[in-house]
């Protein structure tokens, strides 16, 4: 599996970058087989104008709730590692969004993780959007979320 690492909205004008430790975490939690469970984290990287590079993904923590159709994120852990980063960092390093798995080969957001991005998205202090990725069996589903709810589907650059 591999998956593209930069991706650009239609226009040009947002450019995503995808680590190669952070795609290497999306590969590790394909659902691949009919028993996998979702999975999913936070998104941490840094901001370059409208550009962002993505430097990490958290992987699943032992209180986060993990089934075939859902991946609820549970914020012990995560905020931790998005805390300790943005320290160790001097505030370069921040949280950007979240991603989670789907058992689908090419993804899409279900009405729920609607509701949870445009929820995110109007909490962010910076008024950034929220980056939202889905990991698909074969492709990712990349959106930049404004805290309207609305949507900037980005796609691979490659």
């Amino acid at each position: 599996m591999q998956f593209m690492s930069s991706w650009a909205t239609d226009d040009k004008k947002a450019l995503l970058h995808f680590s190669e430790p952070t795609l290497e975490t999306f590969c590790q939690y394909v659902q691949a087989s009919d028993t996998d469970c979702e999975a999913g984290g936070l998104l941490l990287g840094s901001v370059h104008g409208a550009h962002m590079l993505i430097q990490q993904a958290t992987v699943p923590t032992a209180w986060d709730k993990r089934f075939r159709h859902l991946f609820e994120r549970m914020p012990f852990g995560h905020e931790a590692i998005a805390l300790s980063r943005w320290m160790a960092s001097q505030g370069t390093v921040r949280y950007l969004g979240e991603w989670h798995s789907h058992p689908e080969d090419h993804p899409h957001p279900s009405s729920l993780d609607r509701l949870e991005w445009g929820r995110l998205s109007a909490k962010r202090q910076d008024k950034r959007p929220m980056l939202a990725v889905i990991v698909g069996r074969k492709a990712l589903y990349v959106e930049l979320v404004q805290s309207s709810g609305r949507g900037s589907v980005l796609t691979s650059v490659e």
